[in-house]
């Protein structure tokens, strides 16, 4: 790992450790925020996933958004199955902001401002979660070695081809002697 991604990862999980342990602290409140949210993409979670059984209350969808973010990042800032935590961050991260901070249901010109600042901070953080989760370290990544191995495969492919035909016209000169 590099130095920068050492720098980087912990530094970009730390919000979601402190944003998960606030959660969890004071979920009762952000259930309140949520509810709606939750209201709205629960049909589609269901119909996604049916086999998952999602819990009615909103409390406990807030402690596991929580404890989901809080092990995700842990793990992103410790270097372990980054990309695959950057995006577990980067799916929590939506609803999270959606519920929390909808600048534009806020009356007070102060509180529209604060929120409007969360909300556009957020997407900043997702643009970084984007980025890390297609992070290969400089390694070829999964669509790299697929084009790769069917491009190697289809010149493998040629150059059997080609010396069929050869050892046929060989094989049929023989015979024509």
């Amino acid at each position: 790992m590099t130095a920068i991604r050492l720098l980087a990862r912990p530094l970009l999980a730390s919000a979601f450790v402190a944003g998960g342990v606030s959660a969890l602290k004071n979920a009762p409140a952000l259930a309140i925020k949520a509810k709606p949210v939750v209201d709205r993409i629960r049909p589609s979670l269901e119909k996604a996933a049916p086999q998952v059984k999602l819990p009615d209350d909103t409390v406990t969808l807030v402690r596991v958004n929580a404890g989901v973010q809080i092990l995700a990042a842990v793990a992103l800032a410790r270097g372990r199955a980054p990309r695959l935590s950057s995006t577990v961050l980067a799916a929590s991260l939506l609803p999270t902001t959606v519920a929390g901070h909808q600048f534009w249901n806020e009356t007070d010109p102060e509180a529209r401002a604060n929120q409007k600042v969360h909300f556009f901070k957020n997407l900043s953080m997702l643009g970084g979660l984007v980025l890390a989760s297609v992070d290969t370290e400089g390694r070829p990544g999964v669509a790299w070695r697929a084009r790769h191995v069917a491009s190697g495969a289809r010149r493998e492919a040629r150059h059997v081809a080609k010396q069929a035909k050869l050892e046929a016209r060989l094989a049929a000169k023989s015979i024509g002697q």
